[in-house]
Parts: C-alpha cells; sequence; structure tokens
C-alpha cells in the first residue's frame, strides 16, 4: 500500500507538472451550469450507469506523459532487476510483475496492455475511491451546484473513446474490491460503468482519508462488489411498510393540529426506516441496548414510531394532557414540551429479537444531549460488565447547521477513543434538510460538507441521497456493521430537505424561495418508492392500498383513545428518582400580589 501511495504522489506531481503547459489547473476545473447558483449542493445531469466518455485533452498537455522521464527509467529497472531476482523487489512489485507478466502472456485480448497503462488504470480506479461522492447525485432537489473533479476524467489518464472497449486487467494486490484476486478481465467501459454505479450513484463515500488499510479495505469489500445491492421483495414490502408509517404519522398530525408546532419530518421521512433497519441488522450482530439522542427535528416520529411511544399518549400531549395521577410527592422531573421529551421500550427486531431502546430527554440547545448520550451509554456498558462495548452502543441524530457548526459536537467527538471515556464507538445520523434554521449552506460553514469535522477522528462517513430509500437503509446497515466491527465512530448524512419551515407555523419562501419554490412541485420519497416498487411490477396498487388503509385505521383508533388517555408516570424516567423534593414539596404558588 506504501508503495501504491507513494507512486499515485509521484504521479499526480507530474500530470500537474504536465497540465500546467496548458494553463493553469484552477482555471481549467469544469462546473456544471445550474440557473440556481444560490445552493451549494450538486447538480449532475449525467447518468451514473453509463460509463463517462473520455472528455477531449489538448495534445500539448499529453506530450509528457507522467510515466516518462524518471518515473519510467526506475520502473524498467525495477522490472529488469525483478527479471534477475524477483527477491529483490518489494514483495508488492513482485505481485504486480509477476501477475502483469503471466496475465499479459495468457490473454491475447489484453497483450497490448503495457505497464504505463496499467499504471494509469490504478490511479483512474484510485481517483474515484477519492473524489467519486463529488460527482454522486446526492440533493433530491437538483440544486447543488458542484465542480466535477478532473481526476475522474479518464483522458487525463491517456485513455481515448477508441480504448472504451478495450480488455484491460487490473492486477492482483493486497487491497479488496476492483483491486482484488479473481478479478475476471474487462473492457475499460465496464470497468468505468461499475466504478460510475459504486461512487457516483446517490451514495457517496469518503474514506480514503482513513490511514489504516484493513478499514479501507473492508469498506471497498462493501462498495465495490461485482454488481449493485439488490433488495428482495419481503425486504421491499418491509421498507415500504415503514416509510407510509413515517409519512402518514406526519400527515396524521398536520390534518388534527393544524396549528400546532410539531418540527415534522417531512421531507426526510426515510430517517425511520433506515433507524429501524440499522437497529434490526445491530441486534443481529449483538447489540442488546441502544441509546438515542435527538433534537426537535423528526423527535415525535422517532417517539411513535421507533421507540414506540404509545400513540395515544403522543395525542393525548397534544391535546393539553394530563399529569400523572401519581406524582405528588415523587420528585419524577418538570416534563417539557411534547417534541422534547423521551421515553424508553423493548421492541422487537425483524430478526426476531428484543432491543431496548431508550431516547434520552433533550431541551431546545439541540446537540446539549450529545455528552449526556454518550456518558449514559458508557455507563450501561459498566454496570452490564460490557467489556468489549459491543452490547450497548449510542446513536445521535444531528442537524446539519448544529454538527458544523456547535462546538460540543466536535468535544464529544473528541471523546471516542479516550480510554475513560469511549464507549466502543458512536453511529452519527445527519438529518441535513441543507438549510439549518434560515442559512444555506454556504453562508454558514466554510467546508464543503456539513461532516467534514468527523473527519478529524479517521471516521468513515456516508452521503446519501434522502430520497432513495434503499440507499438509505444500505448506508444504515453498513454503519451498524462498522460500529461492531471497528468499534468507532461512523457518520450517515442524508441529504433530504424541509418541506416547511424552521416549525409548520414558519414561512420559509422569505429566506429560500428558490428552494421552496422547487420543494412546492417534488414528490415525497413515499411516492418516490411506491413508483419505483409499481413499475418493477413486485408490488401492486392494492398492496400500497391495504398498507395505507391498516396504518389510517390504527392511527384513528389511537387518537380516539388519547381523549380517556391518562398517564400513570413520567414514561421517558425508567425509575422515579428517590431523594429528590418534588416541586410541591419544595414550594408553594404564592399570591405575589
Amino acid at each position: 500500500m506504501g508503495w501504491f501511495r507513494a507512486g499515485s504522489s509521484v504521479a499526480k506531481l507530474a500530470i500537474r507538472r504536465t497540465l500546467s503547459q496548458g494553463g493553469s489547473y484552477a482555471a481549467r476545473t469544469r462546473a456544471i451550469p445550474s440557473q440556481n447558483r444560490y445552493l451549494h449542493t450538486t447538480v449532475l445531469k449525467s447518468k451514473a450507469q453509463a460509463a463517462p466518455v473520455p472528455r477531449p485533452v489538448p495534445l500539448s498537455r499529453l506530450t509528457d506523459s507522467f510515466l516518462d522521464g524518471t518515473s519510467s527509467v526506475y520502473l524498467e529497472e525495477l522490472q529488469r532487476a525483478w527479471e534477475e531476482d524477483p527477491n529483490s523487489v518489494d514483495e508488492s512489485w513482485d505481485n504486480f510483475f509477476r501477475n502483469f507478466v503471466g496475465q499479459a502472456a495468457t490473454s491475447p485480448g489484453i497483450s497490448g496492455q503495457t505497464i504505463q497503462e496499467s499504471m494509469r488504470l490504478l490511479l483512474l480506479v484510485r481517483a474515484y475511491q477519492v473524489s467519486g461522492h463529488m460527482k454522486a447525485k446526492l440533493d433530491p432537489l437538483d440544486l447543488e451546484q458542484r465542480e466535477i473533479p478532473d481526476d475522474l476524467n479518464p483522458a487525463l489518464y491517456g485513455f481515448t473513446e477508441a480504448d472504451l472497449d478495450r480488455e484491460f486487467f487490473l492486477g492482483v494486490w493486497r487491497m479488496s474490491g476492483f483491486l482484488s484476486e479473481n478479478r475476471p478481465v474487462q473492457t475499460l467501459r465496464a470497468i468505468l460503468t461499475r466504478l460510475e454505479q459504486a461512487y457516483c450513484g446517490t451514495i457517496g463515500y469518503e474514506y480514503m482519508h482513513i490511514a489504516d488499510r484493513d478499514q479501507c479495505n473492508w469498506i471497498r469489500e462493501k462498495i465495490e462488489t461485482p454488481t449493485p445491492t439488490q433488495y428482495n421483495r419481503q425486504r421491499r414490502e418491509v421498507m415500504l411498510d415503514r416509510l407510509i408509517w413515517s409519512t402518514q404519522f406526519e400527515n396524521f398530525l398536520a390534518t388534527k393540529w393544524t396549528a400546532a408546532k410539531r418540527f415534522g419530518l417531512e421531507g426526510g421521512e426515510t430517517l425511520i426506516p433506515g433507524m429501524k433497519e440499522m437497529f434490526d441488522r445491530a441486534a443481529d450482530l449483538g447489540v442488546e441496548s441502544i441509546v438515542i439522542g435527538m433534537s426537535h427535528r423528526g423527535r415525535l416520529n422517532v417517539l411513535g414510531n421507533v421507540v414506540r411511544k404509545p400513540l395515544q399518549q403522543i395525542f393525548s400531549e397534544f391535546s393539553g394532557g394530563t399529569k400523572p395521577v401519581d406524582e405528588v410527592g415523587l420528585y419524577t422531573g418538570t416534563g417539557d414540551v411534547k417534541y422534547h421529551l423521551g421515553t424508553s421500550y423493548d421492541r422487537p427486531t425483524r430478526g426476531g429479537k428484543r432491543i431496548h431502546l431508550s431516547l434520552v430527554a433533550n431541551p431546545s440547545h439541540l446537540e446539549a444531549v450529545d455528552p449526556l448520550v454518550v456518558g449514559k451509554t458508557r455507563a450501561k456498558q459498566y454496570y452490564s460488565n460490557d467489556v468489549n462495548r459491543t452490547k450497548n452502543m449510542g446513536i445521535l441524530i444531528h442537524g446539519d447547521g448544529s454538527f458544523a457548526g456547535q462546538g460540543v459536537v466536535y468535544e464529544t467527538l473528541h471523546l471516542s477513543a479516550l480510554p475513560n471515556y469511549t464507549t466502543g464507538g458512536t453511529i452519527h445520523i445527519v438529518v441535513n434538510n441543507q438549510v439549518a434554521f434560515t442559512t444555506d449552506p454556504m453562508s454558514g460553514r466554510s467546508s464543503q460538507y456539513c461532516t467534514d469535522v468527523a473527519k478529524a477522528l479517521n471516521a468513515p462517513i456516508f452521503h446519501v441521497n434522502g430520497d432513495d430509500l434503499e440507499a438509505v437503509v444500505h448506508v444504515c446497515e453498513l454503519a451498524a456493521e462498522w460500529r461492531q466491527t471497528f468499534h468507532s465512530d461512523v457518520v450517515v448524512d442524508i441529504v433530504c430537505y424541509r418541506r416547511f419551515g424552521h416549525n409548520e407555523i414558519d414561512e420559509p419562501s422569505f429566506t429560500q424561495p428558490k428552494m421552496y419554490k422547487v420543494i412546492r412541485n417534488h414528490p415525497s420519497a413515499l411516492e418516490i418508492y411506491q413508483k419505483k416498487l409499481l413499475e418493477s411490477g413486485q408490488v401492486t396498487k392494492e398492496d400500497i392500498d391495504a398498507i395505507h388503509k391498516k396504518v389510517n385505521s390504527i392511527l384513528n383508533e389511537e387518537f380516539l383513545a388519547s381523549k380517556d388517555y391518562v398517564p400513570k408516570r413520567r414514561d421517558w424516567l425508567s425509575a422515579y428518582w428517590s431523594g429528590f423534593k418534588s416541586p410541591e414539596q419544595i414550594s408553594r404558588v404564592r399570591n405575589t400580589g
């Protein structure tokens, strides 16, 4: 791996030197034109499923190949030394020459492949691994404008359109994915098509900043599969059911309490099925308890659909509710608005197991709960003798503005590897609605992504288009697997939008008129997924209507039951706080005149 990184650096410098003959690099960066220039997120009209055609590069920029000169001499000397004595070169070069010479001799289709072309192809693959996320279609609103790096242009490496149907062999390396053993000889077109599918679809992977080769190889094995991930009909029906619950819950609240603040999840509804699939996968991998922390955005949906707080209790709180009958004389907390409360529940999983979920109560200060979740998770590990930190896990749900802007996030991230504070990794989910409160990303942070602060921890970051339900589910499962494998932090960045204002009473068009003009005509994630399943033929319209009818029926039943609901105790505390006086015991309300 070391030789490859060193070789990459030398080659990159040589490429830059060559390109300098044709003008400055900055002057040649290519941007997709867009009328919506106010928002920094990516408009890419090219299809990820098709291999990119190399863009024309002036001959003046290719007159000095990056493997000519000293680099070429070095390779030739290495090859001569290897031919005389294979043990005289590093093992990685021994593998390269042994494989290259052997494959060229036995495969007539690639007899014309040179060492220089092999190295160029390796650099092109690496460019996709490093920068492919910059070309990924992450913004569901298609408002984002980003420059596509020249590194992803095959012509930069000397390949032309005539090379697309030539067969190439990548070699056998101590790496995974496209550079792993037993990969068949493929045309350049097939290689580029799969690279586009893997790195430039609706998921953008950032992991090449991680120094650990085993961790990078683990991710490559998950990403660089021979074919894209596909879910069967049963899994898709489960995901559809969960997405309908998420969507219909918000619609029901909006219908019954039109003027109430609820900080709904509209525009990011795929968070709910993504979390459920993450918990199911985590339970399969040995997790028994999960502590969750989040701010108010989407909290009611998480309470009702993920942690299973009784719906009639949520509806009762919207209608004013009543105080618990056994509260007098016992301190159970003073309570808070409904979208700040927490709860706990033992939830059955899709795999037949049970997992304990605990959503920690959180005040209005967005990320204030982060260190509390980490501390509670650590305490659970201590008292349950979870020395390997695999049975208790913490999950933090952030907003895009607060993740980049609040210091407590960075402080909590840096607790992750400290011996006295580590919890064996926290999963961070960013509900990235691309506008913090009323601020566009380009005016709210200096970095490309709101998640860039997590790179300080060598944490992998999975950006995903929030309109693609199956992509959201895939990265959520991948995050659970990473945490249980490497016991370190991981970030899932769900790029979505906020259909209404900061709360439902606000008018967002005053501050983001262009964005909300697009949002008003944009279909929901549920409409998009229903259309996809209907076109695939796996689900009929009758199947979809039956799920809608079931969900609406349960919501209405719970609403009617909420009118007679009487809470027994503050459900978000697992036990009374013995020794603490209640507010009634500390003082009485007095007439102050």
